[in-house]
């Protein structure tokens, strides 16, 4: 009996037919043929053949029943020829009554395929490529249905990892068939953090392979694939409701899209039905995984291919979850480079520090999160890396160029050489700063530069005897309350606080208060969703508005500095009366200490972070208040420009080496010393020796640098005589051009300054 075109045997049986002959001995062409014979008299089909993708990028014909024997190994399409083409580009299947009237049929006479009208390609997906293309033919004009569509796809999923597996093909065959990249490629992104790194790719949530395919028993797959379905959404409810964990340092919105996509119809009904085709539960979320990645991958529309990823996530976690396992990292290779989508703060402090050579990301910016910590962890780090995680494998040896912002995929050895000379220069001229380390930071003039460091995790201050910094000019605290899974009590926060300042002996240490909202939302804070986060309740607005937690936070900072200088600054200062209340919870902290006996700082210094324009027109209010202020200019910059740094799309329309924010620079640090009030720099530019060269220029004498800056920017002060500097940066202040990066490298070059 036929329905359809298919046998009532189902699929299942045909599945199980395709498992035996895979497992037959003899030549590896003969099982081919077996499978080929075994498909077309399953699906009552005149033809089925199997296309394999080459190394070159061709289609070759590797099995046929019903088109000439002869064509066999020598009929190859160019990628995108044809309907078989057309099916591996597409990555999707393709139903057709009548193949010869469609636009992209390609006749090749040595096939013999004149008389078959029917046709039905389905694509051969790893890893969401298509490693090559199943197709079933027949002579009738008819339509295949849904029913049909459904089974050739479950089967090309079982012939893709059986043909990745070696099972199907003699290893010199294997070889040159391309189930995975393996040529080398050079893909451009952006350097997030500098420096150069090469090792072995290991994925980031790496997809687990279902090691079965075809079931023996559907109902019980089909109740596995239901009790895995409950208990990942109900660790997903834990989350939604402040328990343990967090999933990426995603916002409580961001979560309830995630619930959401858990209970999509589509997604349930797809795994749900590839189960019941004879597949195992692994087996079906792989297959479900590969085809929504293959759709999505090829949308334009943002919004669609973030939907991949919340797909893509899910099944990750579901494969988990069907294996018996929380979602973790395993150990790493000792020369591990690290690849991602995108990673929260969490997620890379969790990895093994000394075994961590470099990180790739797909998405990200140079001011997220993961490029932070990177920079802290002194690991090359290379984002917007568009495809990445479609180009790599599993162990594929690969470069992070940080200097170029550049990633080489299975590098060639002279490539490889190059980099490990270039390497070797690096090391050299780490040497040379590591001699600087005890040296004075003092120009060539004899002007004194105060140069610190920029921390946030227990491991920066490791680096502060290792740079030399003469302290640590911004200790970022939200750290703390990013990486944790609830909030930090007050104990923890002394303690984090104690250490830092033990660590740094005699040397300063300026603590910024909670800088969480806008793009750092905590998961077991309640946040109401805004339409502009990063311009909403943020910083030291949030610290007022929950004024509970600014004060807990107060309380532990003068614990930990009782009886030592205590130097704390807010964040996000807009006005000078948010500076005010601000300053009023430290007093009452101070007074409900002293009415308890509790020992104070010997000195507390109170100051504000310059990062909002609206204070450039009223510093002559807020100076007199302040002890000291600092300048954050990678916020100050993205207001004045009014270009999110984050956004890729936007974050280069402006130079920190422009006249506006040259003079704008030029004003604060006048009106900082008109009013004898301490300034410094602890934006990005601090740590970079032009933009660095340009700041002292201007008059700054305090710089707080990332830890690898240190040594670059005390080496290009050794070599500054800035009275000449000045002269040649006032003309360039007056300039009319959008930028003057130029010239300050001339200037530069001209004073020999090492930069």
């Amino acid at each position: 009996m036929v329905k359809g075109g298919l046998t009532t045997r189902g699929p299942r049986n045909l599945l199980r037919q395709i498992r035996e002959a895979m497992a037959g001995g003899g030549p590896a062409q003969e099982r081919l043929d077996m499978v080929v014979r075994t498909i077309a008299q399953s699906m009552v089909a005149e033809v089925c053949s199997i296309y394999l993708r080459r190394a070159s990028g061709e289609l070759e014909l590797f099995a046929t029943q019903g088109l000439n024997p002869e064509a066999v190994h020598n009929t190859r399409l160019r990628p995108g020829e044809g309907l078989v083409g057309e099916v591996a580009r597409l990555a999707q299947p393709i139903s057709l009554s009548d193949a010869p009237s469609h636009p992209s049929f390609s006749y090749r006479p040595e096939t013999g395929e004149d008389p078959f009208h029917a046709f039905l390609g389905a694509p051969l997906l790893r890893g969401g490529r298509a490693i090559g293309v199943l197709v079933v033919q027949n002579r009738v004009a008819r339509r295949y249905d849904e029913e049909e569509v459904e089974d050739i796809q479950t089967i090309a999923m079982v012939l893709a990892e059986t043909v990745a597996s070696g099972e199907l093909l003699a290893q010199d065959e294997l070889r040159d068939v391309e189930v995975a990249p393996h040529r080398p490629e050079r893909l451009k992104g952006q350097k997030f953090a500098e420096g150069l790194a090469y090792g072995v790719v290991v994925q980031h949530e790496a997809p687990l392979a279902p090691e079965q395919l075809l079931s023996d028993d559907p109902v019980a797959e089909e109740k596995r694939l239901a009790e895995a379905l409950s208990a990942l959404k109900a660790g997903i409810d834990v989350m939604l409701e402040g328990g343990q964990g967090k999933l990426g340092g995603t916002s409580f919105e961001v979560l309830e899209t995630y619930r959401m996509f858990a209970d999509d119809r589509g997604w349930n009904r797809s795994l749900e039905e590839a189960v019941r085709s004879g597949l195992t539960a692994e087996a079906a979320v792989d297959r479900v995984r590969n085809e929504h990645r293959a759709r999505f991958a090829k949308a334009r529309d943002p919004y669609i291919r973030e939907r991949l990823h919340d797909f893509e996530d899910l099944a990750n976690r579901l494969l988990r979850v069907l294996a018996g396992d929380n979602p973790g990292h395993r150990d790493l290779p000792d020369d591990a480079i690290l690849v991602a989508r995108n990673l929260g703060p969490a997620d890379l402090l969790e990895y093994p520090r000394h075994k961590l050579r470099g990180l790739l990301l797909e998405e990200g910016s140079a001011a997220s999160h993961a490029a932070i910590v990177a920079r802290a962890l002194q690991i090359p780090c290379v984002g917007r890396l568009q495809g990445l995680r479609d180009r790599l494998s599993e162990g594929d040896q690969v470069i992070v160029d940080g200097e170029t912002g550049e990633a080489y995929l299975r590098p060639r050895p002279d490539m490889l050489a190059a980099v490990q000379t270039r390497m070797a220069v690096r090391a050299q001229r780490r040497a040379e700063f590591d001699l600087l380390r005890d040296i004075p930071a003092v120009t060539k003039d004899g002007t004194r530069i105060t140069v610190l460091t920029n921390a946030g995790l227990a491991v920066d201050l490791e680096n502060l005897d290792a740079t030399g910094a003469e302290g640590i000019g911004l200790f970022r605290t939200e750290f703390q309350f990013m990486v944790s899974d609830e909030l930090p009590r007050l104990d923890a926060q002394t303690a984090l606080y104690k250490l830092v300042l033990d660590a740094a002996g005699d040397r300063p240490v300026t603590f910024r208060t909670l800088d969480i909202g806008g793009d750092k939302v905590l998961p077991y804070l309640d946040n109401e969703r805004e339409e502009n986060p990063a311009l909403g309740r943020r910083a030291i607005r949030l610290g007022l508005d929950r004024p509970a937690l600014l004060r807990m936070q107060v309380r532990a900072l003068l614990a930990a500095a009782a009886g030592r200088e205590l130097r704390v600054m807010f964040p996000m200062i807009a006005t000078v009366d948010e500076f005010r209340a601000a300053r009023e919870l430290v007093d009452v902290e101070c007074d409900w200490a002293r009415r308890r006996g509790r020992p104070l700082p010997s000195l507390l210094r109170v100051g504000a972070m310059v990062e909002c324009p609206s204070l450039l027109w009223h510093l002559d209010a807020l100076l007199p208040l302040t002890d000291f202020v600092s300048i954050g200019t990678n916020d100050l910059l993205q207001y004045m420009f009014a270009a999110d740094r984050t956004n890729p799309l936007v974050s280069d329309r402006y130079d920190p080496l422009s006249p506006p924010a040259l003079r704008a620079l030029a004003e604060i640090q006048q009106k900082c010393a008109d009013s004898a009030t301490p300034v410094s720099v602890c934006g990005e530019l601090a740590g970079r020796p032009l933009e660095a060269f340009a700041l002292i220029t201007l008059g700054y004498t305090r710089l707080s640098a990332p830890a690898g800056g240190v040594g670059p920017v005390k080496r290009m002060i050794l070599s500054a005589d800035l009275p000449a500097a000045r002269r040649g940066m006032n003309v360039l202040l007056g300039s009319s051009a959008g930028s003057v990066r130029g010239e300050i490298e001339s200037l530069a070059r001209k004073l020999n300054i090492a930069v």
